[in-house]
């Protein structure tokens, strides 16, 4: 008897285990970030809570390095169900949502403050955009300013239109802004640049000073221009399917671990890249810092990228007049002149 009642226990402990893992939602979600860098070690904390906070009904499964291919195979990827969500930049979502790199427009921001400031008006803004159009945003960072970096030096316009400049294959904002300047960019997805500057099939590349060291391209650069051309952002997007597969409850936590996540990384990001700038310093790049006359240049060719990309509705209009009227509001309050 004893033997009998043995294998019934048995068979109801298998049975509730195949119950538990039928019931456990796993987010597999892919990512450029490498292992090892701060990004990978906050949302992996975020999964630990997640799973916690669920009791094992979610799981996120991460895919690092892009490994799942660039930006365009892991959105297609999310579109087959083979993947629920990924990592991306505000350029890289712009293909599923149009106002997701509303903040990377060329020179609008001054400095960190004013990125913050429009960042609390605007973040939820690009939530329910993404809603919208089938994706879930459960996440936000800012990565911090964009330097244009080399292998040769950049002091002037002229030595720009003479480099081999890349430009991501999907960051339309980069593409225009870099055309205005009368430089016709080499087209790459993220995960190739680096072959691309060992070969030299590019010489100058644009990143976060935190992004250079990530991606490895501090062994290839020796120049960085001095100054911040464009702002980026990091977003973890979901499938809207696979989020509403989730039971309310779970979808409040893994939103709620998630974004505390991306807060921590908002800290982190500022601290990495300042922690950058002195090792790119350290192991002999130089910074040069552009002339009053270069810099009046550039920040010229930023407001004729806004003409351009308004003009070919990038954007829808209310969110850019926002984004407009939002840093008009900081510079009232703090001084300074009004965004065009």
């Amino acid at each position: 008897m004893k033997p009998i009642l043995a294998s019934i226990a048995a068979l109801l402990l298998c049975a509730a285990a195949s119950t538990a893992s039928a019931d456990t939602k796993t987010i597999k979600i892919a990512t450029a970030a490498p292992e090892g860098t701060t990004w990978l070690k906050e949302i992996r904390l975020a999964a630990e809570q997640v799973k916690q906070r669920t009791e094992g009904r979610v799981e996120l499964k991460y895919y690092p390095g892009s490994v799942m291919g660039n930006d365009a195979a892991v959105l297609r990827k999310i579109k087959l169900g083979q993947l629920q969500g990924g990592a991306f930049t505000g350029a890289e979502l712009s293909q599923v949502y149009k106002d997701a790199p509303i903040y990377s427009v060329p020179f609008k921001f001054r400095d960190e403050a004013e990125v913050d400031f429009v960042r609390k008006k605007m973040d939820d803004d690009l939530r329910r955009g993404f809603q919208q159009n089938g994706m879930v945003a459960i996440g936000i960072a800012g990565g911090g300013f964009v330097y244009l970096m080399g292998t040769k030096p950049i002091k002037t316009r002229e030595d720009l239109k003479a480099s081999k400049v890349w430009s991501p294959q999907a960051d339309r904002i980069a593409q225009v802004a870099l055309q205005a300047g009368g430089v016709e960019p080499v087209l790459l997805p993220l995960s190739d640049v680096y072959t691309a500057l060992q070969t030299g099939l590019v010489e100058t590349v644009a990143n976060t000073l935190a992004g250079s060291i990530a991606f490895q391209w501090h062994t290839k650069v020796k120049y960085v221009v001095d100054l911040p051309l464009t702002y980026v952002v990091g977003i973890m997007a979901v499938d809207k399917k696979a989020y509403d597969a989730l039971a309310p409850g779970d979808q409040k936590i893994l939103s709620e671990e998630m974004q505390k996540a991306f807060d921590r990384l908002d800290g982190e990001n500022d601290k990495d890249n300042a922690a950058a700038r002195a090792t790119l310093q350290k192991q002999g790049v130089q910074f040069i810092a552009p002339g009053p006359g270069e810099i009046a240049y550039w920040q010229g060719i930023g407001e004729e990228s806004a003409k351009r990309l308004n003009a070919e509705q990038a954007f829808t209009p209310e969110v850019y007049q926002k984004l407009v009227a939002s840093i008009a509001e900081y510079r009232a309050q703090h001084g300074g002149d009004k965004p065009k």
